[in-house]
């Protein structure tokens, strides 16, 4: 029977999703670019551009395989299928669960029949299965079941290397005079200039938008950086922008490569015997653990989730996220510079650097979760729901991490170069020059004791109050901060 097949723009793959047992002979592909998905937020032109491009290629290379394809601009993804509904005639419309409580609504609403998202290597209902049984959502729990059920790095029963997990070996902060790999550049076709055209931006060359590209940045990565990944995939240096990491999400995101295939590209590449347990179990643990978790989470947790502000955060999202001129400390000034330059930073500065701040500052975790989504190459709303509001900023009050992750100046100092040279000193909580996250640590354990000293995870760290002789000094500082914060910048 003749169908419209409906393909978001983050299940763009030919073996999976609704394409996976399709027929170019009767049934018709719809991609639909809508006014909504460009212009309904303050998104980063590059995030955009990535989006556009990569659809309109994955609707060519579809032509080319004999498909019909539709791609249409529309005002909304609705209006676009009533579009093709009006000149195919009332045909059945099937899509892939999709990766939003949003889109699921509406699509759902409009008649849209589902089958099983398949983007991910744990459907939702093991998941909930998973999640259901436990008496709190350790992602470590979890990602020892994923090894075991997937059989990736296990020695029969037992884990390779002895362990589940390397992270202790994975925390060196910044080497001095370490000479960092090149990183892929990628060239721009002509679908990648009309798009860029109609944007009226020009893009760099960070991001494929492309399957054959994005194949090739994992091979690069496979023999390049993998071996080097774990020991620094927590470092931050002024020095290089990428250090090690794979800069495969945005492609794993939406569709362009499958977990499963980079799974195995990474096995076969470990097989060879010349990379390190530690770095191959890192890279393992964010794609089975780490990824499909929260992806997981995302799906549990339910849609209000989102909503969560247990800490009662309320200070407006400061300008020095978006304009970097706003603030003196160069950690933040460095990050967002660098989000501008190409939507995209690694996990340690949205977690320590960005999110870090807007947790011990009071930002409200709402409109934080509105920029993260905007800014990044490889945002979903899968993705940034839970990471912004469990882990981030707990702002679910502990349902997805068990304590909060707050760090003083002195973590940015030892994990990263920023604090040479910044006109804030990550030693003093008090006075002109100490660093605000410093200060604001001390602060946000105080304004949160009654809350956290029952923690046990955290409340060593707030019984540490007691030992300080400055407290009244912190305070003062903490409400001078705060006061600037409110006016945009520091």
């Amino acid at each position: 029977m003749k169908r419209i097949l409906y393909i978001p723009f983050d299940h763009l793959h030919r073996d999976f999703g609704v394409l996976k047992g399709s027929c170019p002979e009767h049934d018709v592909v719809v991609l639909i670019e809508s006014k909504r998905m460009c212009t309904g937020r303050n998104w980063h032109p590059e995030r955009l551009f990535y989006l556009i491009s990569s659809a309109r290629h994955f609707a060519e290379e579809l032509r080319a395989d004999g498909y019909q394809v539709e791609y249409i601009k529309a005002e909304t993804t609705i209006d676009g299928l009533k579009s093709a509904l009006k000149k195919h005639g009332n045909l059945p419309i099937e899509c892939a669960e999709p990766s939003s409580f949003r889109q699921y609504k509406a699509l759902l609403e409009f008649g849209v029949t589902f089958i099983p998202n398949d983007f991910f290597l744990t459907p939702r209902s093991l998941f909930a299965e998973w999640a259901t049984s436990q008496k709190s959502y350790l992602m470590e729990n979890f990602y020892r079941k994923q090894r075991v059920r997937l059989n990736i790095l296990m020695n029969g029963s037992k884990p390779e290397g002895g362990e589940w997990n390397f992270d202790k070996d994975n925390r060196l902060p910044p080497p001095k005079n370490y000479q960092w790999p090149k990183y892929l550049e990628h060239p721009r076709d002509p679908i990648d200039n009309e798009v860029a055209q109609e944007l009226g931006y020009q893009p760099k060359n960070y991001w494929t938008t492309t399957r054959d590209g994005a194949l090739k940045q994992l091979d690069y990565f496979l023999k390049h950086h993998f071996e080097n990944f774990g020991p620094y995939e927590d470092a931050v240096t002024s020095e290089n922008w990428a250090l090690h990491h794979s800069l495969l999400s945005p492609y794993l995101n939406n569709g362009l490569l499958h977990a499963s295939e980079v799974i195995r590209a990474a096995m076969k590449r470990y097989s060879k015997g010349d990379i390190p347990i530690s770095s191959a179990e890192a890279f393992v643990r964010q794609i089975i653990g780490w990824r499909e978790y929260v992806n997981g989470m995302y799906w549990f947790l339910g849609d209000s989730y989102r909503e969560n502000n247990k800490l009662e955060s309320q200070i407006p999202l400061p300008d020095l996220y978006r304009d970097p001129s706003k603030t003196k400390m160069n950690c933040l000034k460095s990050t967002v510079i660098d989000i501008n330059e190409r939507s995209w930073v690694h996990h340690i500065p949205r977690l320590m650097i960005l999110s870090n701040f807007a947790l011990i500052s009071g930002i409200n975790p709402q409109q934080f979760l509105d920029w993260m989504r905007e800014v990044f190459v490889d945002a979903t709303d899968w993705v940034m729901v839970p990471n912004v509001i469990g882990m981030g900023l707990h702002a679910d009050g502990g349902i997805m991490m068990t304590k909060p992750y707050a760090a003083g100046g002195a973590y940015i100092s030892r994990m990263t170069n920023y604090c040479k040279g910044c006109y804030f000193d990550p030693k003093k909580r008090t006075g002109e020059k100490a660093c605000p996250f410093t200060t604001l640590y001390w602060d946000f354990l105080d304004r949160n004791r009654e809350k956290f000293s029952r923690n046990h995870r955290i409340a060593q760290q707030v019984r540490g109050l007691n030992r300080l002789d400055d407290l009244e000094g912190v305070r003062l500082r903490a409400d001078e901060i705060l006061k600037q914060l409110e006016k945009g910048a520091l």
